[in-house]
C-alpha cells in the first residue's frame, strides 16, 4: 500500500534524491522547514520504508569494471530461482538482479573488467540455463528520481 505523502514530503524526496549528503539545516532551508522538523520528517520517511537507504555512486570505469552488460537468463529445471539468486547475490560483478515473469527468468546488470571476465561470468551463469547478453555502449541516463504522481513522458 502506498504511503500518503504531502507536498513537503515530496520536496524532501526530490532534494534527497538529488543530494543525499545535505545536512538537515541545508535540507530544511530548501523545503522551508526548521531543521528539527526536517529531521523528524526524514526519520518518518525512513521508518515507513519510503527512504530505504543512502548510497555512494561509484564509477565502474574508475575502479576497473568499465564493461557493463545486461544479461537475460532463462533457467533450466536443475536449479530453482532461489538457488540461482543465492548463487549470484555475492558475485562481485552483479550490480542488479531482477526476477522476472515472461520468457526470461532473470535480468542481470553486471560490471566486469573486460571481455574475458564477461566470458567467464557467462560460462558460470549458463551452467544453469540459457542467456542473451547486451553490452552497454553508453548510459545517457543512469539515475532518474522517482516521485509519486509523476506522469510518463
Amino acid at each position: 500500500m502506498a504511503v500518503r505523502l504531502d507536498v513537503t514530503d515530496i520536496a524532501l524526496l526530490r532534494e534527497l534524491q538529488a543530494d543525499a549528503r545535505l545536512s538537515f539545516r541545508q535540507l530544511a532551508a530548501r523545503v522551508a522547514l526548521s531543521p528539527p522538523a526536517t529531521a523528524e520528517r526524514v526519520r518518518r520517511l525512513e521508518a515507513v520504508g519510503v527512504l530505504q537507504g543512502y548510497r555512494a555512486v561509484v564509477s565502474p570505469e574508475a575502479i576497473g569494471r568499465g564493461l557493463e552488460a545486461f544479461i537475460r537468463v532463462r533457467l533450466t529445471d536443475d536449479i530453482s530461482a532461489e538457488a540461482f539468486t543465492v548463487m549470484l547475490a555475492n558475485a562481485g560483478a552483479v550490480r542488479e538482479l531482477h526476477h522476472l515473469v515472461g520468457e526470461d527468468c532473470f535480468l542481470l546488470r553486471i560490471a566486469v573488467a573486460d571481455i574475458h571476465e564477461l566470458e567467464a561470468f557467462l560460462a558460470h551463469v549458463t551452467r544453469h540455463g540459457t542467456s542473451s547478453t547486451s553490452i552497454v555502449l553508453s548510459s545517457p541516463v543512469t539515475f532518474s528520481p522517482i516521485l509519486p504522481g509523476a506522469k510518463p513522458a
